[in-house]
């Protein structure tokens, strides 16, 4: 499985996806880094087959109206300890890589549940 991290997620996900053996990068590692475009950064993950990690609903927006990025995490908790989204991430993995076989697929973390969605068409 390959992961984009966004901007607002902590390396210490990135590290801990790496040492797992998932290819993971964050945005700041793309050619404009932070400044990339949510465009350029769908674009991206989709044509390297990516799942980007967010907290920014633009990307959940996108993802509703224009099916793009095709595999995305959204984590709805605001300011959490990097510990804690770790302990999230990694404690779904599993499922996550269940949902990786999906051509497109949505996760949104809040604080009381994960709620995955898996779709086979782009519309």
């Amino acid at each position: 499985m390959k992961f984009l991290c966004d901007v607002h997620i902590s390396y210490s996900l990135v590290s801990q996806l790496k040492k797992l053996g998932f290819d993971t990068i964050h945005v700041n590692e793309l050619p404009d880094k932070w400044f990339s475009s949510d465009k350029f950064i769908c674009n991206y993950a989709d044509e390297t087959d990516r799942i980007i990690i967010t907290k920014d609903s633009d990307f959940k927006n996108s993802f509703y109206i224009n099916r793009t990025p095709a595999k995305l995490i959204k984590i709805n908790l605001g300011n959490i300890a990097n510990s804690t989204l770790i302990d999230i991430i990694l404690g779904n993995i599993r499922q996550i890589e269940e949902l990786n076989k999906s051509p497109y697929f949505i996760i949104e973390v809040d604080a009381a549940n994960i709620n995955y969605n898996k779709y086979d068409n782009r519309v």
